[in-house]
Formats: C-alpha cells, sequence, structure tokens
C-alpha cells in the first residue's frame, strides 16, 4: 500500500488512512509536511495506474492548492461507492447530485481527521496558496534528501 501515491492492493490489516499516516512516520514526515506532499502530489496526478481519485483539479500538472479547496467545498456530499466496500467515494453537487470528484480514504482523512483537516484549512485558503508551494517544495526536498547522508 503507498498513500502517497492512491495505491492499495487487495484487502489490508489497516485502513488505508492508518497505512498513509504510517508511511509518513516512517519517512519521518511531520503532519503539515504529510498534508502538504499528499495535495500537491494528487494536483500533480502521480496516482497509481492514472487514478483520478483525489486528482481536485481543473488543471492537472500545476502546482495548486486545489486539493485542499475543493476537499473542502460544502457545496459537495462524499459518500461511498456501491462496490467499494467503503474504500472508493464519489463528491457529488448538493444541488443536481452530479459525481464531481473520486476520492479514497486516503484522500478524504484530510477532511475528517481534526489535525490534517486543520492543516487542510490553512492551505485552503484564498491567502495560503503562496504558503502551500513554500511548504511542498520544503517537504518534497525533505524526503528526496532522507537517505543522503
Amino acid at each position: 500500500a503507498d498513500g502517497f501515491r492512491n495505491y492499495l492492493k487487495g484487502k489490508q490489516m489497516a485502513t488505508a488512512e492508518a497505512l498513509l499516516i504510517d508511511k509518513a512516520q516512517l519517512l519521518t514526515l511531520t503532519a503539515p509536511e504529510l498534508t502538504v506532499l499528499v495535495g500537491g502530489m494528487r494536483v500533480f496526478t502521480t496516482n497509481y495506474n492514472q487514478s483520478k481519485h483525489g486528482v481536485f483539479t481543473n488543471k492537472p500538472g500545476v502546482l495548486t492548492n486545489d486539493f485542499f479547496v475543493n476537499l473542502l467545498d460544502f457545496s459537495t456530499t462524499w459518500s461511498a461507492t456501491a462496490d467499494s466496500h467503503q474504500q472508493e467515494f464519489e463528491g457529488r453537487n448538493r444541488v443536481n447530485g452530479e459525481v464531481k470528484w473520486t476520492a479514497t480514504r486516503a484522500d478524504l482523512i484530510f477532511g475528517s481527521n481534526s489535525e490534517l483537516r486543520a492543516i487542510a484549512e490553512v492551505y485552503a485558503c484564498e491567502d495560503g496558496k503562496e504558503k502551500f508551494v513554500k511548504d511542498f517544495v520544503a517537504a518534497w526536498d525533505k524526503v528526496m534528501n532522507l537517505d543522503r547522508f
């Protein structure tokens, strides 16, 4: 399993979001570093098998805070897909019921876990765009240099 790439193979003993948190701990990431990395990786579309789960943007490949803005959008209601065993979800427009986004448990933890949600709200703010980019670069640099020295 790799929550950073939205990959979960078969049935696991732990939930996707627990496995994501565990992987972040192994990488010595703080909660803000985990949050910013996942948000950035989703808009960069780095998911396993080119999955669209968690790609909450209309500008894929551009480093924006769209993941957080759209995840926390009150006009979206989330529900599990029928055959996913509570692993995959659809975000539907509250007014017309159209599917806007799809997600996994590893994506939705940033809206359901109180600590991660508070961090996500900082990045979702209008004035959080610059902080998001700066923090993403710092967290990415940290991970890329973990085994260098």
